[in-house]
């Protein structure tokens, strides 16, 4: 039998583009500071026990840090946070700035004006291509009914 055609990453980027997701942003309380990245790749996993999975790219310089610490906040962006979902995907800044939070019961920062957040520890993480899948166990969260949440469609911000 032989092995399928390999699929381009731009075809594959296009077309699962057509696939709306939230942002979110992973944070963490780091010994020289808190530390965060954006993320698009984040969903449900389990009800029981409470799990939750994102997948960080290899090349990222902030996992390897909050993997470290053990112990993150997930914050589901409002429609309103466009600016804060850039400035945490930028790199060697201090993506914090300007941002205010509050730490969690772990200490995570959990962002102000975010429509959802949860606090979980590390449950696992397994090989994902270029890609790590992180599974993370939630010990609290909350969210902000009146929010709505910022949506990722075929490229740019929002539905349309």
């Amino acid at each position: 039998m032989q092995s399928p055609t390999p699929v381009a990453s731009t075809r594959m980027r296009d077309v699962l583009g057509h696939f709306a997701s939230g942002i979110v942003v992973i944070t963490a309380a780091g010994r020289n500071g808190p530390v965060g990245f954006t993320c698009q790749s984040f969903a449900s996993l389990s009800l029981d026990p409470p799990l939750v999975s994102f997948s960080p790219a290899r090349t990222s310089s902030s996992w390897p840090v909050i993997r470290d610490i053990g112990s993150f906040g997930v914050n589901v962006l409002s429609a309103d946070q466009q600016d804060v979902s850039a400035a945490f995907a930028r790199r060697g800044a201090d993506k914090f700035a300007g941002v205010p939070w509050r730490p969690s019961d772990n200490g995570a920062p959990v962002l102000d004006g975010v429509c959802a957040w949860l606090d979980c520890t590390l449950w696992n993480e397994y090989d994902g291509g270029d890609h790590t899948i992180a599974v993370g166990h939630v010990h609290d969260l909350a969210a902000d009914p009146t929010r709505e949440p910022l949506i990722y469609h075929r490229g740019s911000y929002g539905i349309g």
